[in-house]
């Protein structure tokens, strides 16, 4: 089921442009590994190039959609490398970095090393902490580094807002990305932020990063969160950036068309098995044709019926996004 893969205009921004270059629809590239599960660097190249001529306002490479736990550092590092090298600086380029401690803190240096942009702070691995515990994470993880750092907000890292004002004491810390879900501890955290009042608070990146972030794109919105980073761009672009063009329109028709022709169905098979909000993007990416290859472990692919299934819910995407643009 290939569609078209032409460019796509690029998206209204849905915020005042920011210093950091973290404006329109953020991407994720897909990891695409060989059926021997060795990383691809072509395909990923590829990739690469396809998010960039789509529209996509920055990359993310090596993340939640990247399977960045499933990655070695020199496959990490490899990646970082190829990603830049496709990007030629037309548009930003982040990097994942995470697991214990240690392993963040060298993740996060390579990364600057390696010349990323900015990098995207995963929770630590296994353990929890108290708040205090989580604050000394990101301050170690960072340790001597400048570069940008986008804490992710889920899982064993659930920031109250007095930790989130702590962490603007950390200067190359940049943001937050929720994936948590908690969209009342979100607003505390977002106006306790806003009313500090400085030029620090007020450029404070919030992002939504929960799995299909259009369906709660409107909500996040509402409370000064209009940054989200779209797995559907791995496989419908044009879908990804008309949904976004109506939520910075405020078109509700089309989003509302949108989320109950595609968006919500597409939810709804990926809700069926753990792990689905990688498997089913790289299953739609090769059902486009994409050379993505297959999951690594502990992630399963998506079996006969679900594929089937997951070709006509993209295919009624496609029919909606047509009929939205007449």
């Amino acid at each position: 089921m290939a569609q078209s893969s032409g460019p796509v205009p690029q998206s209204t921004p849905s915020a005042t442009p920011h210093p950091s270059g973290l404006d329109g629809l953020l991407a994720f590239p897909l990891t695409p590994f060989t059926e021997s599960l060795d990383i691809d660097l072509d395909a990923f190249g590829q990739a690469v190039e396809a998010h960039v001529a789509a529209g996509a306002g920055a990359l993310f490479v090596a993340c939640g959609t990247g399977e960045f736990s499933s990655l070695a550092p020199g496959e990490h590092a490899a990646l970082l490398a190829r990603a830049r090298e496709a990007a030629a600086g037309r548009v930003p380029v982040w990097v994942g970095a995470g697991g214990g401690a240690a392993a963040a803190r060298a993740s996060l240096a390579a990364a600057e090393q390696g010349g990323a942009d900015g990098v995207l702070l995963l929770p630590p691995y296994l353990v929890g902490g108290p708040q205090e515990g989580l604050v000394d994470f990101v301050r170690y993880a960072v340790g001597g580094s400048s570069v940008p750092v986008v804490v992710y907000h889920r899982a064993t890292a659930v920031f109250t807002e007095r930790s989130v004002l702590r962490l603007l004491d950390i200067p190359s810390v940049a943001g937050l990305k929720d994936g948590h879900g908690d969209i009342d501890l979100m607003s505390r955290i977002v106006t306790a932020v806003r009313a500090q009042g400085t030029e620090r608070a007020r450029e404070f990146l919030f992002f939504n990063g929960l799995p299909t972030a259009e369906v709660s794109a409107r909500a996040y919105a509402a409370i000064g969160v209009p940054r989200y980073s779209s797995a559907v761009h791995c496989f419908a672009p044009e879908i990804a950036h008309r949904f976004h063009r109506a939520l910075a329109e405020g078109d509700t028709a089309v989003m509302d068309t949108l989320l109950a022709r595609f968006y919500l169905p597409l939810v709804a098979l990926r809700d069926e098995t753990p792990g689905f909000a990688v498997s089913l993007v790289k299953a739609a990416a090769r059902l486009r044709g994409d050379k993505a290859g297959p999951v690594r472990p502990p992630l399963a692919e998506p079996g006969t019926d679900q594929l089937r299934r997951l070709e006509r819910i993209v295919g009624e995407g496609y029919a909606a996004l047509a009929e939205v643009a007449r």
